[in-house]
């Protein structure tokens, strides 16, 4: 038995692949996601995992050849079907090569005119215990019948050992094909979508998004929904009472669960099973015939209308054919943010163009075609569409109101932070370098242990006493930005402790409560110090001796939602660093062998404003990149104290 090995969907605009490298040779054995070749596209560079165990039979696609999605890479199976045997299968009757998607490729009418009496020959060979092809199809059927298939992370790089899931495609009871995107995964390496290597209705999902999953561990559960033997319930009434007749009698009640004229021109050459004379019976479930009356995407590719026996006979004949027709030809792959766009916005596919490779439908088909169907519309959709948004009404704090268009006298504290903002200013020369820093694995660690951190120790877990550690941590090995410079004496004064300022905003204005020897606390010390300031700060119950003394700030301007800004120095310290908001956005990022790739990751810019009379701009530059480099490691587990 030989299966086919296709080029899966690999990002939702991606058409075509090219094959880079074979990692596995013709003749040697594969598992199951283990990786059998490497490709490239526009999007990605990454590992195609086998989605069947075997032996590589034969190799579709050289090296540098461009396959498109749904083109046939290689053949996977035990061994047996070399390239003669393969020729040979194509002559020879389909009943015995029922699982040849080569043969039934070259020869669909034939096996469309045998898939009866194959069937036929299959049921008396099961009904009197021979343990020939229906031992081999046993799995499949028992598969289908019991908890369904599960689908497993797959191995996505050669030292990639984890992905976390970034987003479901498909929900639980969504029909999903051969080869169909089914989840978004993101690694250190690539975010990628997986294909679903089977056929069938998503049962459940065994992860959830932000998991984090180890590969080979189990992601979702795919099954048919209804037993697979039951194949004369895609075909039209005729056939399905010939074929209910030569069926046991449990079989019979699994074909009434859905008509069979509805099955046949909803899902039957899409819902083709991996193994021949199994075919998969999803669209028997009332809400598989739903989503295929609200997606016409899974009709579109039906055009020329053969004959009802036609199109259910090559289905039992294998679901190689069935795979190869939903995705074989660019018109019929649309991607799922174009279904779920065109089910949003109301546009039937069937009715659209496609501008992609191939006459391929993409998303700004889509929006093209409700731009066009809003302005031909002269009546009942315009109004329903522009009527359905109150207009923009702005609101007016009753504070603001009452500020706007008096004069008042400043308070004392604002008084206070004017004069000594301009005064910085003028007694030092500050300039602003700016560094970005990833911040995923510091994003990981907190969101796996602020639960557990919060009630431990009664506080809630912020990215602030990361920054803090890191800084404090910095300012030991570089001690000309944890310094004092006198002008009048020309002298500078190096701190051998880590005063770390706060600044905190109150309803009275900016303040900057101090923690001494932040140097010695952990992030578990840090937090809570930073929020026992930052609260006494705001209920003014701080102590005029806590406000003065530090030996550099931290500001927060990423909680107002700010990327960067250039504060200014709180003399007379020699710096001030802005934590600007952590956006997760996508970057180019190195692979481990050097090669480069785009990635999804958590970034945040750091702006430090630093005295250039004694610290200069390298010096600037080693003390952000130290901040960096612990920040990127993201080893703060101990300092948790958990």
């Amino acid at each position: 038995m030989s299966n086919s090995v296709q080029m899966p969907a690999l990002g939702e605009s991606v058409t075509e692949g090219t094959v880079t490298r074979w990692l596995k040779s013709v003749g040697e054995e594969i598992e199951v996601d283990e990786p059998l070749l490497e490709v490239s596209t526009d999007k990605v560079d990454t590992e195609i995992p086998s989605p069947y165990a075997g032996v590589l039979e034969k190799i579709l696609a050289d090296e540098d050849d461009v396959v498109e999605v749904g083109g046939d890479l290689a053949y996977v199976g035990d061994g047996s079907g070399s390239d003669s045997a393969d020729s040979d299968s194509a002559d020879s009757d389909s009943a015995d090569t029922g699982d040849d998607q080569a043969a039934a490729e070259e020869e669909p009418s034939e096996a469309a005119e045998e898939a009866e009496p194959a069937a036929a020959e299959e049921t008396e060979e099961a009904s009197s215990g021979s343990a020939d092809d229906s031992t081999s199809e046993a799995p499949a059927t028992s598969g289908s019948e019991g908890e369904g298939t599960e689908i497993t992370m797959p191995a996505l790089g050669e030292s990639v050992t984890e992905g976390t899931v970034t987003r479901w495609l498909k929900d639980v009871g969504e029909e999903v094909e051969v080869d169909e995107p089914l989840l978004e995964v993101s690694t250190d390496k690539v975010d990628t979508e997986v294909p679903s290597p089977v056929a069938g209705t998503v049962q459940a999902h065994l992860a959830e998004e932000d998991d984090t999953v180890e590969v080979g561990e189990p992601l979702a559960r795919v099954g048919s929904g209804a037993p697979a033997s039951s194949d004369s319930g895609s075909s039209d009434s005729a056939p399905a009472e010939e074929a209910a007749s030569e069926q046991p009698e449990e079989e019979e009640a699994a074909t009434e669960e859905a008509p069979a004229e509805e099955a046949t021109s909803e899902e039957a050459p899409a819902e083709g099973a991996p193994v021949g004379g199994q075919p998969e019976a999803g669209a028997e479930s009332a809400q598989a015939e739903a989503e295929a009356q609200a997606e016409p995407s899974k009709q579109d590719t039906a055009a020329p209308e053969a004959p009802k026996s036609s199109e259910t006979k090559p289905e039992s004949s294998g679901s190689s054919n069935a795979a190869a027709d939903t995705v074989g030809e660019n018109a019929a792959y649309v991607t799922p943010l174009v279904r779920r766009l065109a089910r949003e916005e109301g546009v039937d596919l069937s009715t659209i163009t496609g501008t992609g490779v191939g006459g391929r439908i993409r998303k700004q088909d889509v929006v093209a075609a409700a731009s066009n169907r809003g302005a031909d519309s002269s009546g009942s959709a315009a109004p329903a569409t522009g009527g359905s948004k109150a207009p923009f009404k702005l609101e007016i704090p009753e504070e603001a109101a009452k500020l706007r268009g008096t004069t008042e006298k400043a308070s004392r504290i604002r008084q206070t932070i004017a004069k000594r903002m301009t005064e910085s200013l003028e007694v030092s020369a500050q300039l602003t370098q700016v560094i970005e820093v990833d911040m995923s694995r510091v994003v990981k660690l907190r969101k796996a242990n602020k639960e557990a951190f919060q009630s431990k120790h009664g506080s809630k877990l912020t990215y602030l006493p990361f920054f803090g550690k890191a800084i404090v941590e910095a300012l030991k090995q570089h001690p000309k930005v944890n310094a004092q410079y006198d002008l009048d004496s020309q002298e500078i004064t190096y701190f051998d402790r880590e005063h770390l300022a706060v600044a905190v905003d109150t309803p009275r204005g900016l303040l900057v409560p101090v923690i001494k020897d932040a140097g010695d606390l952990s992030i578990a010390e840090l937090s809570k110090s930073i929020d026992d300031v930052a609260d006494r700060t705001r209920n003014n119950k701080i102590m005029p001796d806590e406000l003065s003394g530090g030996t550099f700030t931290i500001t927060n301007i990423g909680s107002v939602g700010a990327l960067f800004d250039t504060p200014i120095i709180n003399q007379p310290q020699m710096g001030i660093l802005g934590t600007g908001t952590i956006v997760r956005r996508p970057i180019v990022v190195k692979t481990e062998d050097g090669e480069e790739s785009i990635a999804i990751r958590d970034m945040v810019y750091l702006p430090l404003t630093y005295n250039h009379q004694l610290v200069d701009g390298a010096d600037a530059g080693r003390f952000l990149q130290t901040i960096k480099a612990r920040l990127e490691e993201g080893n703060f587990e101990a300092d948790l104290d958990l």
